[in-house]
């Protein structure tokens, strides 16, 4: 760790990657958003111009729109604006992982290194300090809106975005820091929504029981239930429509955060419709070691894209790969540290991916040529741009085929984001709000607690590591799984009329059209 450039910015952290030797990283990621008027430290710039300043605009021009060379005049941008961090280096810091720090730190920890899974899991989940833990909260109307009343989508998004004010101006009134409010189709589009996925789990279910593939009770488990709307509003439609399958339902929801936890029972008990087939569960489903034989379904809406990841970079020359661990110092800045991958999640993620969809390759990884010209430009890296695989989700994935062995999977999530942390594939946003507007940043190293952490999930990649894992032995019989987009789930599942404006536009076909289901 001798003679090691370090970069920092305040607050939000170190964007200087460095790799453990024999080999240095040249390559620096992320950068400070200067949408926040925060101060930051004292710039340092170097006295040497960079080369393409003298290019004509048109050849500066036609060279920044080459997809090739983007990423490298970013870099070398990057690089004459970064800050000096004022950490001590000769601090030792210790190893780290998420699980630790929620058992020992009140605060955000300084002069520790952990894997990038293990800070983004620590700045979402931490039970003193995590995003979720004290930050977030699910806009959540009183009652459901009567589309019909609207003359179109956008009369109804000026609605829902008055009240969505209303609702953050009282947080704000009566807290001396501003809370996170975000928002989620369960909620905007209920109960119509959870009704979808009601209706589409009775068919499969009714189904299945015909096929003689079920003939036991209706087992639900739900994962990361937010506020306890969809729960409410699956077991409200079969209680009014299905009465003899709800009569035999067992509904299991599992909640990482104590406080949803609370909130869930909460909400359950005071609601007007009690049911008492329905039970919460505060524990992670990474940890889930109950074994579940019995067929079941298992829902996810909008969980995996806030399950953590890693950060992987390949060697240009080998393909290696190599792993990233933050650095946090004892000022509280950060750092990108690589070294070859070591970790076991992470290896197995790599080759149950190979076994899986063996024609894929990362995007990260150039081709032959594109490496040998590469290699020629000045202050060339030695390593790809980074890829954020999903190991939380992998691990999910894992827990379904060795625990729900014959689980019928209702998985929602994003398949495409704007503003991800730039040059880096699979990326996340990484966002906050500041007097009441949604600031993108350029890192995931940011305050941890501050921020909503949150990527995009490659659909097509995920359904084959999920028929590799979950769809053999015992559970070969219930076939593979399928993906499908939002609007064709709507247009087989919802009751279209119900979430119609005047003008004929319907949100539940419109809105949230960067979603995909994986079914089961």
């Amino acid at each position: 760790m001798q003679n090691i450039r370090r970069f920092g910015s305040r607050f939000y952290g170190a964007t200087g990657s460095i790799f453990l030797p024999p080999i240095q990283l040249q390559q620096q990621v992320g950068g400070s958003r200067r949408s926040l008027k925060i101060p930051s430290s004292k710039t340092h710039r170097r006295s040497r111009p960079i080369k393409t300043k003298h290019v004509k605009e048109e050849e500066k021009k036609a060279l920044e729109d080459m997809p090739t060379f983007k990423g490298y005049l970013e870099t070398l941008k990057e690089i004459m604006h970064m800050p000096l961090t004022t950490a001590d280096p000769e601090i030792p810091a210790r190893r780290v992982t998420a699980d630790y720090c929620a058992r020992h730190f009140k605060t955000p920890p300084r002069n520790v290194t952990m894997l990038t899974r293990d800070f983004i899991s620590d700045s979402l989940y931490n039970p003193a300090y995590g995003y979720f833990s004290k930050q977030a909260l699910i806009f959540s109307p009183q009652k459901g809106y009567n589309f019909g009343e609207f003359r179109d989508s956008a009369d109804f998004l000026s609605t829902m975005g008055r009240q969505y004010e209303e609702i953050e101006q009282e947080l704000d009134d009566v807290r001396s820091i501003p809370r996170q409010l975000w928002h989620t189709p369960t909620e905007i589009l209920k109960p119509w929504y959870g009704y979808s996925v009601a209706r589409h789990i009775a068919q499969q279910y009714a189904e299945d029981r015909k096929n003689g593939v079920h003939n036991g009770p209706l087992v639900i488990y739900e994962v990361g239930g937010g506020n306890g709307t969809l729960m409410l509003n699956i077991l409200d439609y079969l209680r009014e429509y299905e009465p003899d399958m709800y009569n035999q339902t067992e509904y299991n929801l599992i909640e990482i955060s104590p406080k949803l936890a609370r909130q869930q029972l909460s909400r359950h008990a005071s609601s007007s419709t009690l049911h008492g087939n329905a039970r919460i569960i505060n524990q992670s489903i990474l940890d889930w070691d109950k074994h579940e034989n019995r067929p079941c379904f298992v829902v996810a809406m909008e969980v995996i894209d806030n399950l953590a990841h890693d950060v992987v970079r390949y060697d240009y020359q080998t393909d290696t790969p190599y792993q990233a661990l933050v650095h946090v110092f004892d000022d509280g800045e950060f750092e990108e540290i690589y070294e070859q991958v070591y970790d076991p999640l992470i290896r197995e993620y790599l080759a149950t991916r190979a076994q899986a969809a063996k024609k894929y390759r990362s995007p990260a990884q150039s081709s032959r040529l594109y490496r040998k010209l590469r290699s020629q430009l000045p202050l060339a890296p030695n390593l790809t741009r980074a890829e954020f695989v999903p190991t939380h989700a992998f691990r999910f994935v894992q827990v379904l085929g060795k625990h729900f062995p014959r689980h019928r999977i209702v998985l929602s999530d994003f398949y495409k984001l704007p503003d991800t942390v730039p040059n880096a594939v699979s990326a996340p946003v990484v966002q906050t709000r500041f007097d009441g507007t949604m600031v993108p940043c350029t890192t995931y190293l940011v305050q941890p607690g501050w921020f909503d952490i949150f990527f995009p999930t490659d659909f097509e990649l995920l359904l084959q590591m999920y028929n590799h894992m979950c769809r053999t032995g015992a559970s070969a019989p219930l076939g593979p799984a399928r993906v499908c987009s939002q609007r064709e789930f709507a247009r087989k599942y919802a009751e279209l009329p119900k979430t119609a404006t005047r003008s004929g536009e319907n949100p539940m076909l419109d809105f949230y059209e960067n979603n995909k289901f994986l079914l089961s």
